[in-house]
């Protein structure tokens, strides 16, 4: 019982060994239609919205709150 026990973890961690992108897939997702935005307008509306919300501008890719606080 011991042994399965041992070999399944083995299987779980190994699991998970090989997470991330690979340097010859970078290049696939630095593509403009992989973009979280990839259409202008859409960015644009989008920054009207944030603006109108938290009464600031810019800094779209940070969190936090429009207080100040992170």
């Amino acid at each position: 019982m011991k042994r399965v026990i041992v070999i399944v973890s083995c299987l779980m961690f190994s699991g998970c060994a090989s997470l991330g992108v690979e340097p010859w897939q970078r290049d696939l997702l630095a593509k403009k239609e992989m973009a979280l935005n990839s259409g202008g307008l859409d960015t644009i509306v989008d920054d009207h919205v944030y603006f109108s919300k938290e009464a600031s501008s810019g800094g779209r890719s940070f969190a936090g709150g429009g207080c100040g606080c992170n």
